[in-house]
């Protein structure tokens, strides 16, 4: 078994609605001191909605960093005294205009976990029903509906590069396909770009 790291001191460098850029003094396995320093997120949903034609919802939206499109599933940091199944819930309205009326959760990664010690909680959304839709005011999106063969079709060709979606893809595909067999929906196929 690896050897342990020891926090000495936590200080908190900056602070906002999403995160804390925390900064962690430490003492090495090999009895040196040092500094680790990371982003500090309570937690996020992501979610694969399927609609009921068997089509996957994903969201492109634009993303700062990368000045660039993003396709996505729909995903939300979760707020202080909120759940991971709440936070689902809120995101998949407020991106899609959908609520579910079956969520499950499939599975947990971490995205970064070298500058993160976020976890994502992945949901697959079921029966969905029209709901009311407020985005928030730094947010916009275009919602976009795929089958599973194009989503892996487009996961092949680097159209979807968010890796937050492909470790959710990655977790979830199991049981979205065993969704899809019992709804009698087509399966992906050789017709996956190579």
């Amino acid at each position: 078994m690896l050897k342990r790291w020891k926090k000495i001191r936590q200080e908190f460098e900056f602070k906002n609605p999403w995160w804390t850029y925390r900064k962690d003094e430490v003492l090495l396995p090999n009895g040196k001191q040092g500094e680790y320093h990371f982003v500090h997120v309570i937690g996020s949903s992501m979610i694969i909605p399927i609609r009921e034609d068997g089509k996957l919802i994903m969201v492109n939206q634009y993303r700062y960093l990368l000045d660039r499109e993003s396709l996505e599933f729909p995903c939300g940091g979760i707020k202080r005294g909120s759940t991971y199944e709440e936070t689902a819930e809120h995101e998949l309205i407020e991106e899609t205009g959908f609520r579910a009326t079956r969520m499950e959760a499939v599975g947990d990664h971490n995205p970064y976990n070298g500058v993160t010690d976020e976890m994502s909680r992945v949901f697959i959304a079921r029966d969905l029903v029209p709901a009311d839709m407020e985005h928030d005011e730094t947010e916009e999106f275009e919602q976009v509906y795929l089958t599973a063969t194009e989503l892996e079709n487009k996961i092949a060709v680097g159209e979807i590069w968010d890796g937050m979606s492909l470790a959710s893809w990655a977790l979830a595909r199991r049981r979205v396909l065993a969704i899809l067999r019992e709804m009698g929906i087509e399966q992906p196929d050789s017709r996956i770009a190579e």
